[in-house]
């Protein structure tokens, strides 16, 4: 599972971001499909695996899959029936914040069909609304 190596902060503050479009990753840069988010949301390290893990079976490993998200925010919770106070909770779960517009997943290497097919498989893994998009239609 994704998490990452090494941080200055261990424990974020639990806020999510302005609900402005995506600026950097909005565009498929690598494969030739990409699967784009339609919402604001946080997307854990175990929801981006079980979405790559449900697009490369269904493509039986032949394509090759690009994850344009990683989970850099840490998420804390406190345990069940605990007083207030005594610190900030555990790390729960490692989450990425995700934009609307941000392409989440590019593949390449298959036919559309089969492409759209994971790409829905994959979309219905994930808490967002998403959209699946072919190279072409975003560079117009």
């Amino acid at each position: 599972m994704l998490s990452p190596k090494k941080l200055k902060y261990r424990k974020h503050m639990r806020r999510l971001g302005k609900d402005s479009p995506a600026q950097k990753t909005n565009s498929v840069a690598y494969g030739d499909f990409g699967l784009v988010s339609l919402e604001l949301k946080w997307i854990t390290a175990r929801q981006i695996e079980a979405a790559r893990v449900a697009m490369t079976r269904k493509i039986k490993r032949g394509g090759r899959v690009w994850i344009r998200i990683f989970p850099h925010k840490s998420y804390t919770k406190k345990p069940a029936e605990t007083r207030m106070g005594k610190g900030k909770g555990n790390v729960e779960a490692w989450i990425a914040e995700v934009k609307n517009g941000t392409v989440m997943f590019e593949m390449s290497g298959v036919p559309v069909e089969l492409a759209a097919e994971a790409m829905a498989l994959a979309g219905a893994k994930l808490p967002v609304k998403t959209k699946f998009v072919v190279r072409r239609e975003m560079e117009q």
